[in-house]
């Protein structure tokens, strides 16, 4: 039996991660659950799975979640110190990172000193301090599986091939609402860059596959977790969503990871590594696929994509930088503070004015992190 932990449980992965658990009894036990507010659904969740530790994040549902919990003998924790106990839990084999945003970076860290192998569905801290973490993790002897369902077609594509046997890895966009828009982007509204063709997601991410910026961050994950320069990393549009990922081989054949869109697929192939459980998830029927198309992504219309490739090229807290500047920019957005372009315009001038060091260190990255998210609040 597998003992785990989940990190961000209340959010789509987090549950999705527990929908998989309840189709495998006897596989898992579930030691920690880890949420930011959403105090009832973790409430729920503790008295299903009876974890040994639970962390709310926010202190003042901490009282709340506590008096119900006591009875149950589940300890209860809060705040930065709670989620580094929650993601670092002694009894844990696995922890499951599903945080959104760079508050996940300190506690993945932390559960990769403690020897616990991760699998991580958050894009950002494998930005901001990709490199760092993949040292860590072979300095530790654990091992880091990527849920994103890019990412972990592009692990299953990998397997068994070297380095030396790969030209490109190549990652798929369903394009967002905006890939077929002829009109200018200027007068993009919050409630057309909310409504994805295809996915109901949080709306940062949402915003984030409207620009294309989750390509751009895909991109430097990539590179960091497959030891590949950025320049090998391709993106492609494909509407379909069929295809989750591709990798060229140097005698140009292909091989490509498929599947039907649920998250359940990657997140249950990451628990049950190496092996393959069975599941009860519908499979792709490839008689009724009537279209299977790819196109180049506009970079001219989507700017954000190259400055992902451009913060990998330079390295060091440039990731951080612009990872950070995103998340602001984003959130400006949603509170009608700035228009869509300037998501773009943010990002690029905190880029600009940031000196990038190499070689930094976690303090490095997160001082980063801080001053990006200074500057571009000034931008704004």
């Amino acid at each position: 039996m597998k003992k785990i932990s989940i990190i961000g449980s209340t959010g789509s992965i987090g549950v999705n991660t527990l929908r998989v658990l309840r189709a495998h009894p006897g596989k898992f036990q579930v030691i920690t659950l880890a949420a930011r507010t959403q105090a009832e659904a973790l409430l729920k969740q503790a008295i299903e799975f009876r974890p040994k530790l639970v962390c709310i994040y926010a202190s003042e549902n901490f009282s709340w979640l506590r008096d119900r919990l006591k009875s149950y003998q589940i300890r209860v924790v809060s705040g930065d110190e709670g989620l580094l106990k929650a993601s670092a839990h002694p009894d844990a084999d696995q922890v499951i990172f599903a945080l959104v945003g760079a508050a996940g970076l300190q506690p993945i860290f932390q559960a990769i000193q403690a020897k616990k192998n991760v699998a991580i569905a958050n894009k950002e801290p494998l930005v901001m301090a990709g490199e760092l973490l993949m040292k860590q993790v072979k300095k530790q002897r654990v091992k880091l599986l990527p849920i994103d369902s890019e990412h972990s077609g592009l692990w299953q594509c990998l397997e068994g091939y070297g380095k030396n046997d790969v030209k490109k890895l190549v990652l798929t966009s369903s394009g967002g609402p905006f890939w077929k828009r002829k009109k200018s982007f200027q007068t993009i509204s919050l409630e057309e860059a909310l409504k994805h063709p295809r996915w109901k997601m949080g709306p940062k991410i949402t915003i984030d596959s409207a620009t294309l910026m989750n390509k751009g961050l895909e991109v430097i994950e990539a590179s960091n977790l497959f030891g590949v320069p950025a320049d090998r990393v391709d993106v492609v549009i494909h509407p379909e969503a069929i295809i989750h990922a591709l990798i060229e081989f140097v005698d140009g054949s292909h091989l490509a990871q498929l599947g039907i869109t649920d998250m359940r697929l990657p997140i249950q192939y990451a628990l049950s590594y190496p092996s393959r459980f069975v599941n009860s998830i519908p499979s792709l029927e490839l008689t009724k696929l009537e279209s299977i198309r790819f196109y180049k992504p506009d970079r001219k219309r989507f700017p954000c994509l190259t400055l992902g490739y451009e913060a990998k090229r330079i390295g060091g807290t440039m990731p951080a930088v612009l990872n950070a500047a995103n998340e602001v920019a984003v959130q400006k957005f949603m509170d009608g503070k700035i228009k869509f372009t300037q998501i773009y315009e943010t990002i690029s001038k905190s880029m600009r004015k940031h000196k990038s060091s190499h070689n930094p260190s976690l303090s490095d990255v997160l001082e980063a992190d801080r001053w990006a998210r200074t500057e571009a609040e000034s931008l704004c």
